[in-house]
């Protein structure tokens, strides 16, 4: 039984977000809904909820339906409230006084410790407060849940977490997930709906094995309109071969057959659809200036602190050499952070570190988790002035770099478009050995795709820290573990990815 049904829906703004929309949602379903930064994945959601309405078509909903929306960002009047409370609130008048239980029910699936409970919610981590608004909604009992984004800060093992709660939902209770993670979307979607502004392709899929099958219908596509111009090509080369004959000769019968190859040519013109080409949110171009040196970094035992000097771990000897994708992998707190801190010091600072050697020929790109390194100028500005271009070249390389509000202040733009001037500016250094912290945090799958892509191409030599378990997995070929104050090289990722979900359970 459909709970929810959308009939030709449709969403323009000041182009077409998605249009002629069939879809149903009924009890079992977990479907991921998958486009690119701005396309329309959290626009859908709140049609859904009921907080917008459709430019075109319809939407019917289940007789008293309720629906329990979980958006990206906490509201400025929840943030000074603390956890229990802001969950407690989120109940009807009439039951607080006697159903408090479920608060604590809730707080409990999701694990939230007790000494957390009372806390307010600015003092918590991005994290928590994603979880703070799951268990705010989740308690209202909603037969439908909506969750945008909702692996956004969360850790390896809060995902983990997330994972296994949602799994162990009511089945009758659908859940419509937007995300960008593309390991998550294949741990708990069952159907995949990839967003378009045309037709909007929905398989009975988890999004891993849906978009294969997606490629396969674009390609399909693609090649059925190659075939389909190929021969109205054909058609309308008979036709003026004919059209020269039968004007030669008078015949009418000849200007008949004319006009049919015509017609048969539009026809298949105007039937032939093109393969879809989504529209880039901007190009991801890094580059790689090379280095001779075979070694960039040695790390001779060197102990990485907190900033009152309490050790963390020591890092043994290790080098980092030319070719080298490393991932850094370890829980939250460990010092992953502090670590690329204390390579970034070395190179920007030598002799500054203790037992880290740098060569000098290295040249740093760095990134970190608030992309502080493209400051709240300008985009326009902060180019021209930081790397020396005229006004005309930057915004060249801003507007292929998909900074469409060259002239707003940089803390005006999505995640996303910051994520890729970041990106921009990485490239601009032209550096030899990247240092990056969270870089796919606000990047949709194109772009996280495009990332991966290009450190492969450039053999790129790279530390990075990263929960992003796809992103992991297509980029490292050495990885680093943080665990018991040392640092160890291990042969994969999925021995610590194992580990961290189980801790969760």
């Amino acid at each position: 039984m459909a709970l929810i049904s959308l009939n030709s829906f449709g969403v323009t703004m000041s182009a077409p977000l998605f249009s002629n929309l069939d879809l149903t949602i009924g009890a079992g379903d977990r479907l991921g809904i998958v486009a690119a930064n701005g396309r329309g994945k959290s626009t859908l959601l709140k049609c859904l909820a009921g907080e917008l309405d459709a430019t075109t078509g319809g939407i019917t909903r289940s007789r008293g339906l309720r629906i329990g929306h979980v958006e990206q960002s906490v509201p400025d009047t929840l943030l000074d409230c603390g956890f229990h409370q802001v969950v407690a609130d989120a109940l009807p008048p009439e039951q607080r006084g006697s159903e408090l239980w479920r608060v604590d029910v809730v707080l409990d699936s999701l694990d939230v410790p007790e000494d957390m409970r009372g806390r307010p919610i600015r003092a918590l981590s991005g994290g928590w407060q994603r979880l703070a608004l799951i268990a705010r909604i989740w308690v209202t009992d909603p037969d439908v849940l909506l969750l945008d984004e909702p692996t956004n800060h969360l850790d390896l093992a809060k995902i983990s977490q997330l994972e296994t709660w949602l799994n162990a939902l009511p089945r009758e209770v659908p859940v419509i997930v937007a995300s960008h993670d593309r390991a998550f979307l294949d741990a708990t979607t069952n159907r995949t709906l990839f967003l378009r502004p045309q037709e909007s392709p929905v398989f009975s899929l988890p999004y891993s094995r849906a978009r294969q099958a997606l490629d396969e219908v674009d390609a399909s596509t693609a090649r059925r309109f190659e075939r389909d111009m190929k021969v109205a090509q054909q058609l309308r080369r008979q036709a003026a071969k004919l059209n020269n004959i039968g004007v030669n000769s008078g015949s009418d019968l000849l200007t008949v057959k004319t006009r049919q190859l015509k017609e048969r040519a539009e026809k298949l013109e105007d039937a032939a659809v093109a393969a879809h080409r989504e529209r880039s949110a901007g190009a991801i171009r890094l580059t790689n200036r090379g280095t001779h040196a075979k070694v960039l970094i040695t790390l001779d035992d060197a102990a990485v602190e907190t900033p009152d000097g309490t050790l963390l771990f020591r890092t043994g000897k290790r080098h980092i050499c030319q070719d080298d994708r490393i991932v850094l992998l370890g829980r939250n707190g460990v010092g992953k952070s502090r670590f690329i801190s204390m390579i970034r010091t070395a190179i920007a600072e030598p002799g500054t570190k203790q037992n880290v050697k740098v060569t000098p020929s290295t040249v740093l790109g760095y990134s970190d988790q608030a992309l502080s390194g493209i400051g709240d100028d300008t985009p326009l500005a902060m180019v021209s002035r930081r790397f020396e271009v005229g006004e005309q070249r930057a915004r060249s390389l801003l507007a292929g770099a998909g900074a469409e509000m060259q002239e707003k202040k940089i803390g005006a733009l999505s995640g996303g478009q910051r994520s890729r001037l970041m990106m921009l500016v990485l490239r601009l250094i032209n550096p030899n050995f990247y240092l990056l912290d969270e870089p796919t945090n606000h990047l949709d799958i194109e772009g996280q795709e495009a990332l991966e892509e290009e450190l492969m191409k450039h053999q790129a030599s790279c530390l990075l820290a990263s929960h992003d378990r796809s992103f992991i997995r297509a980029v490292g070929n050495h990885f680093w573990l943080i665990e018991k104050r040392r640092l160890v090289e291990v042969d994969g990722p999925d021995e610590f990815f194992r580990a961290a979900a189980e801790t969760e359970r």
